[in-house]
Order: structure tokens, then sequence, then C-alpha cells
């Protein structure tokens, strides 16, 4: 199973909250998927990044944030990253599934997810394969990682998921 106990177990907790909830309790914190630091860094591909893989020239270099700022600006990031997915998405998908497809556009961005393969067949219908798309993206700064590759095993169980028993 790719998703692990410990998160299965939260993302129960988060249940019925909606996909909003389901991927910030994916993605946030010491044990989300973004790995939360508290000071900035450069990520492996060289960008500046704060909390749980928030990017953007807000970050303040050198500064201690707290886990309220963390919790504000991955929600304020989310936001914006459920817009855009739930503007291109054209068929109807569970609280999961959604979920996934949040966290899965956090990471690799709104315009690559525009352009996918991933989207194409989501959109025609396919859920199986467009999850299945999601082992594709792997890499970041010209290599594959082994961190990216357990993510979009988590993203992708969560993505075949119609309900909380297929968790």
């Amino acid at each position: 199973m790719a998703i692990s106990a410990a998160l299965r177990n939260r993302l129960l907790a988060a249940a019925g909250a909606g996909a909003l909830t389901l991927a910030m309790t994916l993605l946030g914190g010491p044990n989300g998927l973004e790995g939360r630091c508290y000071i900035p860094y450069q990520d492996v591909a060289g960008v500046l990044t704060v909390c749980d893989g928030h990017t953007g020239p807000d970050i303040v270099r050198n500064k201690t944030y707290t886990g309220e700022e963390c919790d504000a600006l991955l929600r304020a990031d989310l936001k914006a990253v459920q817009a855009e997915v739930d503007s291109l998405v054209t068929v109807a998908l569970s609280d999961y599934q959604r979920a996934a497809l949040y966290s899965f556009v956090y990471n690799t961005g709104t315009d690559a997810f525009s352009r996918s393969s991933l989207l194409k067949k989501l959109n025609a219908g396919d859920k199986t394969g467009a999850c299945s798309e999601m082992r594709r993206w792997v890499f970041a700064g010209g290599r594959k990682w082994k961190g990216l590759m357990n993510r979009r095993e988590t993203e992708r169980a969560l993505c075949l998921a119609e309900s909380s028993d297929e968790l």
C-alpha cells in the first residue's frame, strides 16, 4: 500500500471536510508530503522555499516562520491551486481524487498540469490512466528523486480512491 497507516489515519480524520482540507492534511505539517521547514532553503531545483513548499518573492531570508504562518501560506497557495484545477477538470471526482490532484499540481505547477497528458486522460474519462500518469513526474533539477517517486505513489493511491474504504 502506498499510503502509510499514519497518513491514512490523518486523512480519515479529515474526511468529510472537503478536498482542500484533505490536501492540507496530505501536504502540511512536520509529517506532510512537503516536509515542513521553518527556515527558508534552496530546494533540489535551486528555488528558495519555506514551510510546506511555499515559493515566491514574499519569502524573507533567514526568518524563522511559525506553524501558523506556514499553515496560512499553505492554505493560500492551495486555494490558488484548487481554483485552477477545478477550472480545468471537467469530470466528477471524489474528494480524495481532487485532494490528490491538488497535491500533485501544488508540486508540479498549474501550467505543467494544464498541458499534461494526465489532464487529457482525466477529462476523457480515463481516471485510472490519469492517476497512473503521476508516476512520470519524478524528476527535479534534471534528476530522478526517490522522494518524488514515493510522493507520486501516495498521490496515485489517493487518486484511485473513490471513498475512504479504498484508502
